[in-house]
């Protein structure tokens, strides 16, 4: 079983790299802390190519019942891990299994301007629950236009289902923007996954349909939607919006 995860670092995050390459387009990454370290080859790739590295934290484990200072010192850990191997923080979060003290010590690390950990809307939203005063960024992931789906029952079984989907969904959300409520797409993908070569094409047919929309849909890196609403979406009646221009690094790459 842990050869199939193994596929996605040996091969299919390589063919992954080499399609959004080819078709010049941005993306970001979650990647976890210890994987950083056991494959700095794959994140000195993502850095080359201008792609954003936002934390998943250090394991690839289920927080909910994990002690808080374990989280904290995970969360420090992941940081400096990044800083030693591709030469900057992150600024994004997405732990993906989460507990109720997580955002709460995501804005206590002091250095991340978004996280991901949430499924609740199609655009990004504030949260002022741990001070009201100072916002924080939430740009939620998805769990629906996710290759995710072929690993489970009535999912998706080749790369045509996934295309599909996606096309459908960017088509509606696209008309949507043309009557004046623009909205966000996530495309959630993993190396064992999309990285094979059957579903990568379906990938591949995804991506040149969303280009063919032109300047109609802007594809980025999610930092890049952080700056954009720090700057435009800032709440009013807060204290005043940091300065996310030297916050965000300028190497750093979400269809």
């Amino acid at each position: 079983m842990e050869s199939l995860y193994e596929y996605g670092s040996r091969a299919g995050f390589w063919r992954i790299h080499e399609l959004l390459e080819r078709k010049s387009v941005p993306c970001t990454v979650f990647a976890v802390g210890m994987a950083l370290q056991r494959n700095p080859a794959a994140g000195r790739a993502m850095i080359r190519s201008g792609w954003e590295v936002a934390s998943h934290g250090y394991r690839w484990w289920d927080y909910q019942t994990v002690p808080e200072e374990v989280e904290r010192e995970h969360i420090s850990r992941t940081v400096q891990i990044h800083q030693e191997v591709l030469g900057n923080r992150p600024v994004g979060l997405y732990q993906g299994k989460p507990n109720v003290q997580t955002r709460r010590l995501c804005i206590e690390e002091g250095g991340f301007l978004y996280d991901s950990d949430s499924y609740s809307d199609d655009l990004p939203y504030w949260c002022h629950e741990v001070n009201p005063l100072k916002p924080h960024l939430i740009i939620p992931y998805t769990l629906s236009e996710n290759d995710m789906r072929f690993a489970s029952p009535n999912g998706f079984s080749h790369g045509s289902d996934f295309a599909t989907y996606l096309k459908d969904s960017l088509r509606y959300l696209v008309e949507e923007g043309r009557r004046g409520s623009p909205k966000m797409m996530t495309v959630g993908l993993h190396c064992r996954l999309v990285g094979r070569p059957g579903r990568c094409a379906g990938l591949e047919e995804f991506i040149d349909y969303a280009k063919s929309f032109g300047k109609d849909v802007w594809i980025c890196r999610r930092d890049e939607i952080a700056r954009h609403w720090y700057k435009n979406h800032y709440p009013d009646g807060c204290d005043p919006a940091p300065d996310v221009d030297s916050t965000c690094h300028s190497s750093g790459n979400d269809i």
